[in-house]
Parts: C-alpha cells; structure tokens; sequence
C-alpha cells in the first residue's frame, strides 16, 4: 500500500508560478509510475502528466506542457509539480496518483481509474 500526501496549494494571479509536492511512503517506488491529476468543480479529475519512477521518463496532457513540469526526487521519496504561467483555468484541486501500471499504459489512456492509491489533494487556485 501506498500512502500519498499533497502540498503546496493556494492561491495565485495568473502568469504566476506554484509547486506542489507528494510526499510517498509504503513500499518500493522503483516500479511505480506517479502521477498528478486535477478537478475542477463539477468535472471529472482530468490527468496532467505522469512520471515512471524508475526511469524519469514523463508524460503531459497538451494543455500543461511547456508550463508543467513533473519530477521525482529519489533522496527524499517526492513527487513534484512545478506549474509555471499560470491560468484562471487551472483553478481546480490537485492530486498525486501511483500505480505499479508502466507508464506506456498511461500514455494509452492516461485516465484516474488506472491508478489505485490517492492522495487528498490540495486546491490550487489562479485569479485573472
């Protein structure tokens, strides 16, 4: 079992810069892949961008790349998500996912239902 817990949220104007971290703790992270997903309200949590643990190969939903930036530091068992430029649309609560899935599989359907441990989230919020 894996045990997942967010931070960093808050709120920001738009064009600005905020990291969100996970925390991972419970079992080896070599074969997992992680991943960090958001939901605004109303909607259905929408993936953002996935990393392998053991390679540090990526994967980003078109509407975050070149903004979004998803990393691991091995040292300290943390995800992170480094979201630069900054929209009012990304206004939205954000999750931390892992999955002992490969990442290829993501890539192929990169939906929330692949992934079986969550964080709680954090609420991220981006004013105009």
């Amino acid at each position: 079992q894996v045990q997942l817990v967010e931070s960093g949220g808050g709120l920001v104007q738009a064009g600005d810069s905020l990291s969100l971290s996970c925390a991972v703790s419970g079992r080896t992270f070599s074969t997992l892949t992680m991943a960090w997903f958001h939901r605004a309200p109303g909607k259905e949590r929408k993936f953002i961008a996935a990393i392998s643990w053991g390679s540090g190969n990526t994967y980003y939903a078109d509407s975050v790349k070149g903004r979004f930036t998803i990393s691991r530091d091995n040292a300290k068992n943390t995800v992170f998500l480094q979201m630069n430029s900054l929209k009012p649309e990304d206004t939205a609560v954000y999750y931390c996912a892992a999955d002992n899935a490969d990442l290829r599989t993501v890539v192929r359907a990169p939906t929330w239902r692949l992934f079986r441990s969550w964080g709680q989230g954090t609420q991220v919020n981006v004013s105009s």
